[in-house]
């Protein structure tokens, strides 16, 4: 039951696919499971193995937390994509803690850490799939680090505001100044401020 129900959809998305023993398509699917997640949910925390996840419809945050509590968002999932930092144990190589945040309701489907780590094992082309899909990540973190060490605040405010709505496609962003903080690594009170400037000088309303 579960190959029929996951595999037409793996098929798709997944490129090694073809390329696997039908016995290691048949384990995949069966330590598959799709998982509907509330707003607000945690999905994942610290370093622990939560499995490979793939958004069906929703919205996911991925973000560190340092000591004090401050939250810096690495990035952001939306439809159509996968999270491969959650699965530590396909990725030995990843040792720092990343947390994962359920923005609105999502259904996901997700793939067991474990299974998936053990299918990688045997075939090459799914460790490379995998390694691929993080390194590819690594960039969006690496533009989000840049981003914070050398650009003043107005500067990522207004990149993010920009970003924000072309991936939305509407001129208005349904979310709080302290949403916007998380997301850029600032403070509410000095996104807010800085909101204020920006609608005193007419560029946001």
């Amino acid at each position: 039951m579960e190959k029929n129900i996951f595999e037409p959809i793996y098929k798709e998305i997944l490129p090694f696919w073809d390329d696997i023993s039908e016995d290691d398509k048949d384990y995949i699917c069966q330590n598959s499971f799709a998982v509907t997640y509330k707003k607000g949910t945690n999905i994942h925390s610290g370093n622990e193995c939560s499995g490979v996840i793939f958004v069906r419809s929703g919205s996911l945050r991925l973000y560190i937390l340092s000591d004090e509590g401050k939250e810096i968002t690495l990035y952001r999932l939306h439809k159509g994509d996968m999270c491969m930092l959650s699965a530590s144990c396909v990725l030995q190589s990843i040792t720092f803690d990343v947390m994962l945040d359920c923005e609105e309701n999502s259904e996901c489907y997700v793939i067991s850490g474990p299974a998936f780590a053990a299918v990688s094992q045997r075939n090459p082309k799914v460790k490379i799939f995998a390694l691929e899909t993080a390194v590819s990540r690594f960039s969006d973190v690496m533009w989000v680090m840049q981003q914070i060490l050398f650009m003043s605040l107005d500067k990522r405010l207004a990149i993010f505001l920009l970003d924000e709505s072309a991936r939305t496609g509407a001129d208005s962003i349904t979310l709080t100044h302290e949403q916007i903080a998380k997301y850029i690594g600032s403070a509410r009170e000095v996104v807010s401020r800085m909101l204020k400037y920006f609608a005193n000088e007419g560029i946001v309303e």
